[in-house]
C-alpha cells in the first residue's frame, strides 16, 4: 500500500505538470490516463487485462459503439472508461458512457475521466442501467488524503465488483447522512434538540416550552462542539470538567468528592458546585475571558463572580437546602419570572430560582446573560461619591 500511494502522488504531481500540454484526447490517454491504469496494475500493454475501443452496442438501438477501454478480469469486463481530452468538462458526457454500461450487464464499474478528474459510477438504483451520479469522484489536482485507500479498491489484485458496489452504497450513504448531518447542525430543529436534551437527561419530561428554550443553546452548543473539534481533532476525547483553581488550587480531584478548604474546614466545595461554575464558563464562554468568571466558596453559599469581585457576583447557590437556591444579583421583572415559568422552575424567595440539579441551570440563560449585563455595567456599582466599586 505504500509503495502504491507513493506511485499515485508521483502521477498527481505528472497530472499537474504534464496536464496543460494534453491538448487532444489521444494525448491525454497516452500520458495521463494509461499511466494511472498502470499504477492500478491494469497493463495496458497486456490485452487479458486492458482492451481497448471495446465494442458495447445496445443491441437495437446503435450499432458500432466502442467504450475507450474495457478492465478485463479472469476473462470478463469489470469496468468501462470513457476518455476525454485534459481541457473537457465531463457533465455533458455520462450518457455516452450509459450506453456502454447497459449494454453490457457483465461490467459492473464505469468511469469517465479526462485524466485530471475520475467520476465513478455503478447501477445501484436499477440492475444493469448505470446510475445518473457517480458513487466517487477524485480530483488529481487536488487529491484528498482518503482518495488513495478509494483508489486502491480498484487495483486489479483487489478488483472485486461486489465489494465495490458495497463500497458505492457506503459511498451514497455517507453522502446522505452527511447532508442530514450539515443540516441538522446549520438548523437546529426541535427534533435535534429533544435528542440533546434527552441524551444529556436534563429532565424527565422535555416540554415545548423547554425545547423552546433550550434550542439557542443547543444552536451555541453545536457551534462550540465544531469548533472545539477542529481544533483538536474528532477523533479526541471529550476534555473532562476541570475544578476551578480558586477552588480547588489546581489539584486533581474525584469528580465526586467534597473538597474541604484546608484554612477553614468549615467550607466545603461540593461537587454540585464545581458544575455550577463549570457550566456558568461555557455558557458565558465568547462573551468574556475565560478567567473573567471565578467561583468562590463560603460557608453559607458558592458564589460565581465576575472578575473576581466580590460586589459584583453573577449568582449565589445554595445547595444544601431541602430545595437547593440559586440566586441572582438583580431584581427580578415579570418578564424573568415569566423565563423561569416557561422553563419549568420555581420562583423561589426573592431574586432566587429552586434548582432540582445544577444542570437546570441551563434553562436560564436569559437570566444568566442578563447578570453578566449588570456586573458589567459600572453604574450599577458606584459608591454615592461617583467612584467605581
Amino acid at each position: 500500500m505504500p509503495d502504491f500511494k507513493e506511485k499515485l502522488l508521483r502521477h498527481v504531481e505528472h497530472v499537474k505538470s504534464a496536464g496543460s500540454h494534453c491538448l487532444t484526447e489521444e494525448t491525454t490517454k497516452q500520458a495521463l490516463i494509461l499511466p494511472f491504469l498502470n499504477i492500478l496494475d491494469f497493463n495496458p500493454f497486456d490485452p487479458l487485462r486492458v482492451k481497448a475501443e471495446y465494442s458495447a452496442d445496445l443491441a437495437g438501438i446503435k450499432a458500432n459503439e466502442r467504450v475507450d477501454y474495457a478492465l478485463f478480469s479472469d476473462s470478463h469486463p469489470v469496468m468501462f472508461i470513457e476518455a476525454k481530452s485534459f481541457a473537457e468538462n465531463l457533465n455533458n458526457h455520462s450518457g455516452q458512457l450509459a450506453r456502454y454500461f447497459n449494454a453490457t450487464p457483465g461490467v459492473a464499474i464505469a468511469a469517465i475521466t479526462n485524466g485530471k478528474e475520475w467520476r465513478f459510477f455503478t447501477d445501484l438504483k436499477r440492475q444493469n442501467i448505470m446510475d445518473t451520479e457517480p458513487f466517487l469522484v477524485v480530483d488529481f489536482m487536488g487529491l484528498s488524503d482518503t482518495a488513495s485507500d478509494q483508489l486502491a479498491r480498484f487495483r486489479y489484485d483487489r478488483f472485486s465488483p461486489d465489494r465495490l458496489r458495497t463500497f458505492a452504497e457506503e459511498r451514497v450513504y455517507l453522502g446522505i447522512f452527511q447532508n442530514v448531518i450539515e443540516n441538522c447542525l446549520r438548523e437546529v430543529d426541535q427534533d435535534f434538540v429533544r435528542f440533546v436534551a434527552t441524551r444529556a437527561n436534563l429532565t424527565p419530561k422535555v416540554t415545548t416550552k423547554l425545547l423552546e428554550s433550550f434550542t439557542p443553546l443547543v444552536k451555541q452548543s453545536v457551534a462550540d462542539a465544531i469548533s472545539k473539534m477542529v481544533v483538536s481533532g474528532l477523533s479526541s476525547p471529550p476534555s473532562p470538567a476541570i475544578a476551578d483553581p480558586s477552588v480547588s488550587d489546581g489539584a486533581i480531584i474525584d469528580s465526586d468528592a467534597d473538597v474541604v478548604d484546608a484554612t477553614n474546614p468549615k467550607i466545603v466545595t461540593t461537587a454540585a458546585e464545581r458544575r455550577i461554575l463549570a457550566i456558568m464558563k461555557d455558557m458565558l464562554d465568547g462573551q468574556v475571558k475565560a478567567d473573567d468568571i471565578v467561583g468562590k466558596d463560603t460557608e453559607s453559599y458558592f458564589t460565581v463572580l465576575f472578575q473576581g469581585k466580590v460586589n459584583r457576583w453573577l449568582l449565589r447557590y445554595q445547595g444544601d437546602r431541602k430545595k437547593p437556591l440559586v440566586s441572582f444579583i438583580f431584581e427580578f421583572t415579570n418578564e424573568h419570572k415569566a423565563q423561569i415559568a416557561k422553563a419549568g422552575l420555581e420562583h423561589g424567595p426573592g431574586n432566587s430560582v429552586v434548582l432540582d440539579k445544577p444542570d437546570s441551570l441551563i434553562r436560564l440563560a436569559g437570566l444568566i446573560f442578563d447578570a453578566l449585563v449588570f456586573c458589567k455595567d459600572n453604574n450599577n456599582f458606584k459608591v454615592k461619591k461617583g467612584v467605581d466599586a
